[in-house]
């Protein structure tokens, strides 16, 4: 993926236009759009404002590949709201997969052993409140 594929994409995430990220790097709408269809080339500094403003190391915006999986996070602390990155090789986000399939059979079987306890005790309450009657 080109990094103006993943300026696009980043800034989609974001659930920014166009015209708001021109914005918050003070540039016009139409030298942003430039850079985004690769019209422009795009020196060092100018990518690592976008990498800041965007929320996501330089390092990260030129290493992305289809290998990796990138996920914007919105997330809100008690009094600020802020947003991180988290990027996750194929191999990790397999790994992470499998956990919660895991977890999601165990919990399942937690849920199958809970019922059945339920049914049980609530025959045993039937059971004594018939011997209690009579």
């Amino acid at each position: 993926m080109e990094i103006c594929e993943k300026l696009k994409t980043l800034r989609m995430l974001k659930g920014w236009s166009q015209e708001e990220l021109a914005e918050k790097l003070h540039l016009s709408v139409n030298g942003y759009a430039k850079i985004e269809r690769g019209d422009n080339d795009i020196n060092l500094k100018r990518l690592q404002q976008i990498a800041d403003v965007i929320g996501v190391e330089l390092i990260h915006l030129l290493g992305l590949n289809e290998q990796n999986v990138f996920n914007v996070l919105d997330h809100c602390t008690t009094n600020n709201f802020g947003q991180g990155s988290i990027i996750l090789s194929e191999t990790q986000c397999a790994h992470e997969l499998e956990k919660s399939r895991l977890l999601l059979l165990e919990r399942d079987k937690e849920v199958d052993y809970l019922k059945n306890e339920n049914q049980h005790l609530q025959k045993m309450i039937e059971l004594l409140k018939t011997q209690s009657i009579g």
